[in-house]
């Protein structure tokens, strides 16, 4: 307001200044325009001339006030039309600002609401909270017949939640700090992805004893349970193991070339990777999982013996190639349907890569040591194939271990069509006629 005041009193001021000039220029102009007497001019009576200067001098007067009352008027007028603009200008400021302001404890009531996510939500993409009651409910007190694992921090259970939503439920012991850095790295990580072939992240939960992580559940468990389990790897025929392992290889890439920056599971191993209805695979549990490897420092070595590179258990070298390593004794395991390390008595223990390498060096050897389940029902081309890379995947020096992607491109040719290869069969023929 008062910058208003001080822009009227500059306009009076220059509105009186205005008014001064102009009279001073129409009484310079009415002199310069008066006639001057000249040799051709007859002199005019005494009377005549003061008449004419009389009505001249009404005349300036006049015109005076014109101007005077012109002025006056526009004076008026600019100070109506800032006033107006001053008043709009105003309103609209404080309409800016009320709206921010809302804005704010909007956004306030919002983060308020969201302690409960433990202030990670700043990092986290979406995921919800699930209320502890629920879960409780839905694995029926944690009843131990609802156990569908086994984990380093704590039991997986079968879970039926609202709408009858079939879950797996992860509980981890709030006690143990490694448990819950695990915990907290795992729902911040995968809240963040979604691939098909990467497990999906349906919320979590946690109460003042444990923490809860809630994933889609995988009817047909793990990769693990099919190879070493009761059924010896009888329900997996070579194709789909073609599939299982490309499906794995698309997972990793995903991790290692689409997100940014790259992500190492660093505990890739047979029992996390799942198996759906249709025994799509999917990699699960990124409770080690490592964001950017190549640049953290001091990491405590972790993962599962027979599964761990070798320069990352002796120099603590973390880098995507480790992964890539433990999808090549993965691919062992497919192949061969024995154990990463077997016993071979007390305290005596064998890597499958040491005990595998002689025979898959050499194709003579390699079907007489096959997975029973799966002998003499491949292709043998395709077999050489498949140990080559796995003895790629395998070698002690990273440098000489493929890219993921590498390992991908190696493997669609190999797949069906009908499982999502590029690879003819019969039945892809017959599909392409009709």
């Amino acid at each position: 307001m008062k910058q208003f005041v001080i822009t009227a009193l500059v306009l009076l001021q220059a509105s009186v200044l205005l008014h001064q000039s102009t009279c001073v220029v129409f009484l310079t102009s009415h002199e310069s325009h008066s006639p001057q007497p000249s040799a051709f001019t007859p002199d005019l009576s005494p009377g005549l001339q003061q008449g004419e200067k009389e009505l001249n001098k009404q005349d300036s007067n006049n015109m005076r006030l014109v101007i005077s009352l012109a002025a006056a008027f526009s004076l008026v007028a600019i100070i109506l039309v800032c006033s107006l603009l001053y008043w709009v200008c105003h309103r609209r400021r404080n309409h800016k600002g009320s709206g921010c302001e809302c804005t704010g404890l909007s956004f306030l009531n919002q983060f308020s609401r969201s302690k409960t996510l433990e202030k990670s939500s700043t990092k986290q993409g979406i995921v919800s909270l699930i209320d502890y009651n629920m879960i409780e409910k839905g694995t029926s007190d944690f009843k131990e017949s609802n156990i569908l694992g086994q984990g380093g921090f704590g039991c997986v259970y079968l879970a039926t939640l609202e709408n009858n939503i079939s879950a797996a439920v992860k509980k981890l012991d709030c006690a143990n700090e490694e448990a819950a850095k695990e915990f907290k790295s795992e729902v911040e990580i995968l809240s963040k992805l979604q691939h098909p072939n990467i497990i999906s992240l349906l919320g979590y939960s946690t109460n003042d004893t444990a923490r809860f992580i809630v994933y889609e559940l995988m009817p047909n468990v793990s990769l693990e349970s099919h190879l070493h389990g009761s059924s010896r790897g009888s329900a997996i025929t070579w194709p789909m193991r073609m599939k299982i392992a490309l499906d794995v290889t698309r997972g990793l890439e995903y991790l290692h070339e689409h997100c940014h920056p790259a992500i190492i599971h660093r505990d890739l191993k047979s029992s996390n990777i799942l198996l759906d209805c249709n025994f799509n695979a999917k990699i699960s549990d990124f409770g080690l999982a490592v964001v950017n490897g190549p640049k953290n420092k001091n990491l405590k070595l972790s993962g599962t013996v027979g599964y761990v590179a070798p320069e990352y258990l002796l120099n603590g070298q973390l880098t995507e190639k480790s992964d890539v390593y433990a999808f090549g004794v993965v691919l062992l395991e497919l192949l061969l349907g024995k154990k990463p390390v077997e016993k071979l008595g007390p305290g005596e223990c064998q890597s499958i890569i040491t005990w595998a390498m002689p025979y898959l060096t050499d194709r003579t050897k390699l079907p007489s040591v096959l997975d029973p389940a799966i002998k003499d029902t491949m292709d043998l081309k395709h077999l050489y194939q498949v140990a080559a890379v796995a003895v790629l995947c395998v070698q002690p020096e990273p440098s000489y271990r493929p890219l993921i992607t590498d390992v991908l491109h190696s493997l669609i040719p190999l797949v069906p069509m009908e499982l999502g290869g590029t690879l003819k069969t019969m039945k892809s023929s017959s599909m392409d006629h009709c």
